[in-house]
């Protein structure tokens, strides 16, 4: 791949690379923000690799923090007042070996830069790029790789992945985010590498698992993970149950998106009995089970209730037929603030009569809830002349039904006439 115009790299990182190499050291940007520019996409961060060691970079530059010094990182923060960016810079470094399958037990700097780019995870990672002189230094091919579109590992495979266990989650992402083919060798060294990935913290595989979600059509990724033993390791509940990830790629939301890959835990038919009875028993059963799993892989609080609530709806369009009043329940039970949940995983499966029941629910505003219930529980009390009891929110509950099957009778005088009626009873 050649270069037909200077990478567009902003001010302060050039101005970075700029001062370093009047200093008399080597200074190029490297890493995902150079893939990215040469594949015309959007960059994100852009780092600096030196050949200055972390106390001379902190020499030359006015404003530093040392964000990692035992890793040779330090960031130089560039420009004035609110204008001022951090630019974080790397000096060169050799890297001895991973016995956590995290972390290098020793770190050498003053290494050349081939040596700092071949301890890299993949080639298409393993370019560097000169703003100053506007010259490319790509020892390992990386540009050959983005124009076959290719995910290769830097040098041996199974020593890439076995040195960080998660290297081998994030070479699944980067062929779903690029919508890249996986080099066969580096796949091949996944499945040897598995151990070292079950070394790994649940949190740092949660934020690859939200990462992979992202991408444009996570299940270019996910079919790898599947093959290869990948999802097996850090989601064994799912290794038996997935055969497509079509619903997966249909919804947009990333964390909606991993509900939707934990509806393989249920099976339709299975779960959808010929009663509600039996159904809402199944959607509960896959619920309790998506739960855990989200526990496990340290999904938020906030997260993982969204992510349960949504396995529980997923199955709907799988049921032979739905009443209005059966809707309802259904948005009941994910709650008014997450129907929109609901309704976006029911569109993905081309349940439109479902979706525009739902729609119609909620734009007429029916009540979905005790709380939309158009007399309390002061009301209840008043009406009976007693106090806080139990019998106050069974009361309740038995209104909430019958409004749920005719949401006409949401009325204050209809709900008293109820009222009165269950007092007695």
């Amino acid at each position: 791949m050649s270069l037909s115009a200077p990478l567009s790299v902003p001010d302060e990182v050039r101005e970075v690379c700029r001062v370093l190499q009047g200093a008399g050291f080597e200074a190029l940007t490297v890493g995902g923000a150079v893939r990215d520019a040469l594949l015309g996409r959007v960059p994100g961060d852009w780092d600096v690799a030196t050949s200055a060691r972390p106390e001379q970079v902190i020499a030359l530059f006015k404003r530093t923090i040392p964000t990692g010094l035992q890793h040779g990182t330090v960031t130089v923060m560039v420009g004035r007042g609110a204008s001022r960016q951090g630019v974080e810079v790397t000096t060169f470094r050799g890297e001895g070996a991973y016995s956590d399958a995290r972390r290098p037990d020793s770190v050498t700097f003053g290494v050349p830069l081939d040596e700092d780019l071949a301890r890299r995870d993949f080639v298409i990672n393993a370019i560097a790029y000169d703003p100053i002189a506007d010259r490319v230094h790509d020892p390992f091919g990386g540009a050959a790789d983005l124009a076959a579109r290719i995910v290769r590992a830097v040098g041996d495979p199974a020593l890439r992945f076995t040195e960080d266990g998660l290297r081998v989650m994030r070479a699944v992402r980067f062929a779903a985010v690029l919508g890249f083919a996986l080099d066969p060798a580096t796949e091949a060294a996944i499945p040897s590498a598995l151990s070292s990935l079950a070394k790994v913290s649940m949190e740092r595989v949660h934020d690859e698992l939200v990462k992979l979600m992202r991408a444009p059509a996570p299940s270019i990724g996910l079919a790898i993970a599947q093959r290869t033993g990948v999802i097996a390791t850090i989601a064994p509940e799912l290794a038996p149950a997935l055969r497509s990830f079509t619903l997966v790629d249909a919804v947009s939301d990333p964390i909606l998106r991993v509900g939707a890959l934990w509806t393989a835990l249920g099976d339709p038919r299975a779960m959808c009995g010929a009663d509600e009875a039996a159904a809402a028993a199944g959607d509960a059963a896959l619920a309790r089970a998506v739960d855990a799993a989200m526990k496990r892989l340290k999904f938020s609080n906030e997260d993982r209730e969204r992510i349960v609530r949504s396995s529980r709806v997923w199955a709907a369009p799988a049921r032979s037929a739905w009443t209005h009043a059966g809707v309802r329940r259904i948005l009941a039970g994910v709650g008014r603030a997450r129907a929109s949940d609901a309704i976006a995983l029911w569109d993905a499966q081309d349940a439109h009569g479902l979706v525009g029941r739902a729609r119609a629910s909620l734009e007429a505003k029916e009540p979905l809830a005790p709380g939309d219930l158009a007399i309390g529980g002061g009301d209840v009390m008043a009406l009976l002349g007693i106090g806080p009891s139990r019998k106050v929110g069974e009361i309740l509950a038995a209104l909430f039904e019958r409004v749920i099957e005719d949401p006409s009778l949401n009325r204050p005088d209809a709900l008293s006439a109820m009222v009165k009626s269950l007092g007695s009873e």
